[in-house]
């Protein structure tokens, strides 16, 4: 086996980051205007749920935290939102590895149910 060089290593990790970033950037726009449509939508319909009057109050409050993220993700870029990533696992570290773990689980789920088919 050959051994890579840490430079060569070093660049190609710095790539892939450049190139992941990229792609978080160019989706940005697309997934902000989908979860406004999102907000408009639950905010459009939420006085028409049946359950009385808290139901429609999670349902506002639901759209007005769609509207808020589609506006985070319009006004910030990748490397930002990754700052506030790193921020929030930093200052929450037992969440965040729940988080993980459940996300960890459904993505393991998602991949194992697609093989069997």
């Amino acid at each position: 086996m050959s051994e890579r060089n840490p430079l060569d290593l070093k660049e190609s990790m710095s790539d892939i980051a450049r190139t992941a970033t990229q792609t978080v950037d160019d989706g940005r726009k697309t997934a902000a205007e989908r979860l406004g449509s999102a907000a408009s939508a639950v905010r459009d319909r939420a006085d028409q749920l049946p359950g009385g009057p808290k139901v429609q109050q999670f349902a506002h409050a639901a759209a007005d935290r769609l509207n808020t993220t589609a506006d985070y993700m319009r006004s910030h870029d990748a490397k930002h939102m990754l700052a506030d990533v790193k921020g929030v696992v930093k200052n929450n570290p037992g969440p965040s590895l729940v988080i993980a773990a459940a996300f960890g689980f459904v993505l393991g789920r998602a991949f194992t149910r697609d093989q069997g088919r």
